[in-house]
């Protein structure tokens, strides 16, 4: 980068007319090779609506795909990918949160397009799979070590409003420390079709079981990582399918049990309601995220929390959970409950201090770790 993340102030928040750690590009700043130039694309946003949002983030993104296009005709083909790959994450910008409306499908297949040429000289190279769960498919990418077969491996869960597009980088680390990778998207999100509810967990299942099946996977040494929603997922599925899963890292997530003061609960509902100013679809549409309120967040509770599912003695595997101290969408008390219930032993906590949330300004090393940690335990 031009200049480092330690160059950004901390505002946890989902303002997306404001650059800083812990904030709405948080998601996105371990992707952006310029801060400056990051900065500049901002300062020129006026709303986000997809009207204006969209063309902005598109021409940054078809400023970086045609130099990628460039590099690839000369031949530089490791250029070309770091091209494509920021163009790719300005276009992901662009299509957030999800495919609302046919604009905001037509920049999220812009994404994929820019992600396949960044994918189309890797070595090993990644497979595109679909898999089958309830009569209905969904599209996932899978890597593994050249040459190897029996490999231990890592399901790559995203959340809800990052697709597996911007997980590349996941199934890298994995890659570093022998593992072979699947990545996903979330139910609800990308080209998952399954509807976001608790059910839904039966597609992270069918995902396991494709990955198990592979013959360079050891189905024996199968783990899983997630960030954010996916960092809730990998815990649902740790406890629903305790004997699939070897090893489990999350980053963030909620709710795992964990009941939040007053006055937490208050700070949170604010910081939800803030986000749901913002309507990133069409002008006039409705807001891209639902109004809370204290009974939204007790029936969320009583419906998706890990307490309430009754798995959370089920999570007997390797547990690292991490997080930023300061999260203001998955309390950090959600791993401190995770510490005082279940099994005494094989549980670890990584928690930053004055972070927020998934502590992304901490990404470089704690996504390394990340997997170094599944590598040993799982016994690379």
């Amino acid at each position: 980068m031009s200049k480092s993340t330690n160059s950004l102030g901390f505002a946890p928040s989902e303002d997306p007319f404001i650059v800083a750690k812990g904030g709405f590009y948080r998601r996105w700043l371990s992707m952006i090779s310029d801060l400056d130039e990051l900065r500049e694309i901002v300062s020129r946003l006026t709303s986000t609506t997809e009207e204006h949002w969209v063309p902005i983030w598109r021409e940054a993104g078809q400023k970086h795909e045609s130099k990628g296009d460039s590099l690839t005709e000369n031949g530089d083909t490791a250029n070309a990918r770091e091209a494509y790959l920021l163009a790719k994450t300005f276009y992901a910008i662009g299509r957030f949160p999800g495919e609302v409306s046919p604009v905001k499908a037509g920049i999220s297949a812009d994404c994929a397009r820019a992600y396949r040429k960044a994918s189309a000289h890797l070595d090993p190279p990644m497979e595109v799979i679909d898999i089958d769960c309830d009569g209905q498919s969904f599209r996932a990418h899978f890597r593994a070590p050249k040459g190897q077969k029996n490999s231990p491996a890592v399901l790559i869960m995203c959340g809800s409003d990052v697709f597996k597009e911007d997980r590349g980088w996941a199934a890298e680390y994995a890659l570093e420390n022998g593992l072979a990778s699947l990545v996903m998207d979330a139910p609800g999100t990308g080209e998952n079709p399954f509807p976001w509810e608790p059910e839904s967990v039966k597609a992270w299942i069918a995902a396991i079981d494709t990955l198990a099946a592979r013959p360079e996977v050891d189905a024996d040494r199968v783990g899983a990582f997630g960030i954010s929603r996916g960092g809730y997922s990998v815990m649902q599925l740790a406890g629903t399918a305790p004997e699939k899963i070897h090893a489990v890292v999350a980053v963030a997530g909620h709710p795992f049990g964990y009941r939040m003061t007053d006055a937490e609960m208050d700070a949170f509902i604010a910081a939800r309601n803030r986000r749901s100013t913002f309507v990133f679809g069409p002008a006039g549409g409705p807001p891209s995220f639902p109004t809370w309120s204290i009974e939204t967040e007790n029936n969320i509770h009583g419906r998706w929390a890990l307490s309430s599912l009754g798995i959370v003695n089920d999570i007997t595997m390797p547990l690292l959970m991490i997080n930023g101290k300061e999260d203001h969408l998955a309390p950090i008390g959600n791993i401190y409950y995770m510490l005082e219930h279940g099994p005494v032993t094989g549980r670890e906590a990584r928690v930053y201090p004055n972070a927020g949330h998934c502590a992304f300004e901490h990404y470089k090393e704690w996504a390394p770790a990340s997997f170094i940690w599944l590598s040993e335990k799982l016994g690379r």
